[in-house]
């Protein structure tokens, strides 16, 4: 895990999130506790205990951002939920286990994907030998003979055996130089393949069922054979499918998996989106019933116990959890005392206007003016952006989001597709035109929808 001081983290976040400046302290801190916890004593390591965050703000603000940043930040395993789609135990619904399991299983990946960086010039080297084979299939030669009657015979054997195999090797030199100069990319080779067919099982269980499917699919795959297949293919297409064979024979994959689980245990981030939806006090027989028992099951999770996986135990004493809700008809105070315990930090986000728009739409790293310029360009058009015309995009965001459902900066999506529509379609038939984005432009591209209440409901 990488280490940053939490004004760094702040500053790295702030290059793609506009403002929450209390969300992006609370994170910092949180991150750099995990930092600081791996330095102390190992008696006194497991007794700290992450503290998981609450974040209160409305949609579009920027909460499930603000943590997939830092994970990435932190090249931690990261998972994004969201609560309403799990139910208690003996309902329909998802296994909030299951939120343990994704994680390792993204962990796996995470690992397994730097194993492979880490391996790939040894297997290209690997690949490259094996292609040579396929190229120049090698001289295979018994060695020396057995002395027979005539002596003298039996060493001009031996010696065309060995100019034999001298000539062999140059002529490979020669085609390995060929082979890194792409002068034999248009040869076809046959290759032999690893293929291995999985009948197809249907599962019909309401719990459990993803974890029953993997099981079930590393039991097959261990019990039916591999089977080879020669294919026919050209020496780049070849090469690609013999370096990843060779890759994988390079991985320990053992030691992938403990690394994995120990990321996800050490470091792992679990984002609980629509935390609210599960906060309700019910009384009687209602159809939300559930929702405290959601509350139950995830608590033992979120206080620290030991979930299985297809890779073995993993504890989730350090996973490092952060709820967010809008909080809009629940509050805070509505879930049980015991999960709200375990969510000791809370901050709040505030709602996004004109001026945090203009901010969006231009200072990110990955800005929408910059995405919209970025992807026109590769069709020739230049696109220019005037300040009066940013702000009157910002401006029909903010009104509509007033007017209608506030949904935060994801309006500037809607807005910016409208504004863009006719440029994209007709990008192809530009070539090389100049687009200036300016007031006058998204006035007359948005006017009239916003004007018809009716229909900016629909449209925007």
């Amino acid at each position: 895990m990488k280490s940053f001081t939490p004004r760094e983290i702040v500053s790295e976040l702030d290059k793609y999130i506009i403002g929450q400046g209390s969300a992006k302290r609370a994170v910092a801190i949180a991150l750099r506790n995990r930092w600081r916890r791996q330095q102390v004593s190992a008696e006194l390591r497991d007794e700290i205990s992450p503290k998981n965050i609450i974040m209160i703000g409305p949609t579009g603000v920027g909460k499930t951002e603000i943590s997939r940043r830092l994970a990435k930040l932190a090249q931690a395993p990261f998972i994004k939920v969201e609560a309403s789609k799990f139910t208690e135990v003996g309902y329909v619904g998802r296994d909030v286990e299951s939120i343990i399991r994704d994680l390792t299983e993204l962990s796996v990946k995470m690992v397994k994907d730097e194993e492979k960086e880490r391996v790939v010039l040894k297997a290209k080297d690997a690949a490259e030998e094996r292609m040579l084979d396929y190229l120049l299939p090698p001289v295979h030669s018994a060695g020396a003979p057995s002395p027979p009657e005539n002596q003298s015979l039996a060493e001009t054997d031996y010696e065309k055996g060995l100019r034999d195999r001298d000539a062999h090797k140059a002529t490979r030199e020669k085609f390995r130089l060929l082979f890194r100069e792409g002068k034999l990319n248009d040869r076809a080779v046959e290759i032999e393949t690893v293929e291995q067919k999985m009948p197809v099982i249907e599962i019909l269980s309401s719990s459990g069922a993803e974890e029953m499917d993997m099981n079930l699919k590393d039991m097959f795959s261990n019990i039916f054979p591999k089977k080879t297949r020669r294919r026919k293919l050209k020496v780049p297409e070849a090469l690609q499918i013999i370096i990843q064979e060779e890759t994988q024979k390079l991985i320990d994959m053992d030691r992938v998996v403990k690394d994995a689980i120990e990321r996800v245990e050490q470091a792992g981030i679990v984002f609980i989106d629509e935390i609210d939806k599960i906060a309700g006090r019910q009384a009687g027989n209602t159809p939300d019933i559930s929702r405290e028992g959601v509350q139950r099951d995830l608590l033992p999770i979120v206080e620290g116990s030991i979930v299985n996986t297809k890779y073995g135990m993993v504890k989730t004493d350090h996973i490092l959890f952060i709820a967010s809700g809008a909080f809009h008809v629940a509050k805070p105070s509505d879930l049980i005392p015991e999960f709200q315990g375990r969510f000791p930090i809370r901050v709040e986000l505030t709602t996004l206007g004109e001026d945090d728009f203009i901010r969006i739409l231009t200072e990110p790293e990955n800005a929408l003016l910059k995405q919209y310029t970025a992807l026109l360009a590769t069709e020739g058009v230049i696109v220019t952006y005037t300040d009066d015309g940013v702000r009157e995009i910002a401006v029909t965001a903010t009104l509509v989001n007033d007017r209608m459902e506030n949904i935060g900066a994801r309006r500037l999506h809607t807005v910016m597709e409208r504004v863009f529509d006719e440029i994209s379609f007709d990008a192809p038939d530009m070539g090389g035109k100049k687009v200036v984005i300016d007031r006058a432009y998204v006035s007359k591209r948005l006017s009239d929808i916003v004007k018809d209440e009716d229909l900016s409901k629909y449209i925007l």
